[in-house]
């Protein structure tokens, strides 16, 4: 089974998907793009973007009842690899040792060109 996840202290959804699902003992969330979830506005810079990106998946991942310490796996999406420095500045201060798996990638385009999006799989 399989039960859809929300929250509103992240950004709601613009299409037809859930922020994150809960399947079996893992949560997986949807890309979170850096977003204020109360403004709607993007940070104004990669670093933000990414603080709030990550900020997104911690409120999504405390909704589902589980925590960034339990994150297996992240993906993280980049508009520009040469921001991959930058972005693990703050990807860094989010997570502790043994860190989780991760893979980066760049991009064409981001949804709302983003400069960042980044989504995780949990244990719950």
């Amino acid at each position: 089974m399989k039960k859809p996840i929300s929250t509103d202290q992240a950004p709601g959804a613009i299409g037809p998907y859930s922020q994150a699902v809960a399947a079996g003992d893992f949560i997986y969330t949807s890309g979170q793009l850096g977003l204020n979830p109360q403004t709607g506005e993007f940070g104004a810079d990669v670093q933000e973007q990414t603080r709030l990106s990550l900020s997104n998946v911690k409120a999504i991942l405390e909704a589902a009842g589980t925590s960034m310490d339990k994150v297996v796996k992240t993906t993280v999406f980049l508009k520009d690899m040469n921001d991959f420095v930058p972005v693990n500045e703050v990807y860094s201060t989010f997570f502790e040792q043994p860190y989780p798996a991760r893979s980066a990638v760049e991009v064409a385009r981001l949804p709302k060109d983003a400069l960042v999006e980044i989504e995780v799989i949990a244990l719950k």
